[in-house]
């Protein structure tokens, strides 16, 4: 088995959640330009954007579990 996968395990996600989150920061900045002022992000949006993300990774660390070699 090759040693090297881990590290490029982490690469991979690194760059996809780096361009997933320049990608969401583009429609934020994106939807105020429409009205000419600074989003407002409440707390509840933090809440529900942090339950979201954490349901993601949940999915994602459960990819895989069930196969058998």
């Amino acid at each position: 088995m090759d040693s090297g996968w881990k590290g490029r395990v982490l690469v991979a996600g690194g760059l996809i959640g780096a361009l997933t989150g320049l990608g969401a920061a583009y429609l934020i900045i994106s939807k105020s330009q429409e009205h000419d002022e600074p989003p407002k992000i409440g707390a509840g949006d933090g809440v529900r954007l942090a339950l979201l993300l954490l349901g993601l990774v949940r999915q994602i660390g459960e990819l895989g579990a069930g196969q058998e070699e």
